[in-house]
């Protein structure tokens, strides 16, 4: 009886595992279709931002303030009217204070567009930085962000970094242009720093380039990189797969390796110092020639000098005699009478 009890048992238990129900994924639990998201519709494009989305002024005043060299008041007190004229169409008013030596940009309550405050800002950075007017203002539309790297304290030596530097900008600029080029970017080398104005990914590629120079890794690596890019997207049929394959690895050739100390020729450690080599005076004193008078010093030199110049004598005499000793003739050989 107890047998068959265990039997109904097992088979209560299996029938019941196989009417469990199975758990739902908890990873699609709240997800739900979307028919307004269609594969037409392109996430990436900036839309433009137009004065009615944002008809109220806005609460409170933000403004941003920078300092110029003064090399460049000259320049600025220039152009501020263009400036000025520029600004004044997105609602935001300017200063340029002379005796402070800096430029202060402030919302208005004409001010329509949040973002243009930020805008604003880059543009007198980018003036402070030496960027010639007409380049600068291109920061104002959409699209076009600004980087600048600082590259001062990277590397410590100054003609180090001098050379460095001088990488960014090749011969004849050459270098320098083709990173515009290749990047669709603004870039200009001033100093202790790099302005750069263009889209983000290409502003991400040439802080990585300008970085990477001052660590010692010349920019030509990376054009090549960005060339063999830019000819694989040209490609539809490898949007979907990895370029690694057609991408070049570099490997440093010059570096030395470090070389293996082997265990046999390691010497033991010991925390006392090596012993201190004998000086002049210690070796005298231990040939006796210390306690000599000059006279018989000068004697015991001379003997020296002349058993030196018996020995040199000799060598270069056996040398010579070297070139009559007649050298060994092999004996001639019997020729093999032929047989008949």
């Amino acid at each position: 009886m107890s047998d068959h009890n265990e039997e109904t048992a097992v088979e209560n238990v299996e029938t019941a595992q196989e009417v469990k129900p199975q758990k739902k994924a908890k990873q699609g639990k709240y997800r739900r279709d979307k028919p307004w998201d269609t594969d037409d519709i392109d996430h990436w494009k900036i839309d433009e931002f137009k004065p009615e989305f944002n008809p109220a002024p806005f609460t409170e005043e933000s403004s941003f303030a920078t300092l110029f060299p003064k090399y460049r008041e000259n320049y600025l007190r220039e152009v501020w009217s263009h400036v000025t004229r520029a600004l004044d169409k997105v609602g935001i008013t300017c200063v340029l204070d002379l005796v402070e030596g800096s430029m202060t940009v402030k919302t208005t309550g004409k001010t329509w567009d949040p973002y243009m405050i930020l805008k604003a800002r880059d543009l007198i950075k980018l003036l402070a930085r030496s960027v010639p007017l007409a380049q600068a203002l291109k920061i104002l539309e959409d699209g076009i962000a600004c980087d600048i790297v600082k590259i001062g304290n990277i590397v410590r030596n100054k003609e180090r970094f001098v050379k460095r530097r001088q990488r960014l900008l090749g011969p004849n600029g050459s270098t320098l242009k083709a990173m515009e080029l290749l990047t669709q970017c603004y870039i200009l080398v001033q100093g202790n720093t790099v302005s750069c104005m263009g889209p983000y990914k290409g502003l991400k590629e040439v802080r990585r380039i300008i970085i990477d120079c001052m660590n010692n890794i010349h920019p030509i690596y990376h054009i090549k990189e960005l060339m063999i890019k830019r000819e694989l997207a040209k490609d539809p049929k490898l949007a979907d797969e990895s370029w690694d394959r057609f991408l070049p690895h570099f490997k440093k050739k010059n570096v030395p390796q470090k070389k293996k100390v082997s265990k046999k020729n390691k010497k033991d450690y010991t925390p006392f110092p090596p012993a201190q080599t004998p000086s002049k005076v210690d070796l005298q004193l231990e040939s006796g020639e210390y306690f000599l008078k000059p006279k018989e010093r000068e004697a015991r030199e001379k003997e020296r000098k002349k058993e030196v110049q018996k020995e040199n004598s000799l060598k270069r005499q056996a040398e010579r005699e070297l070139a009559f000793v007649p050298p060994v003739e092999d004996a001639p050989k019997k020729k093999k009478k032929k047989s008949e």
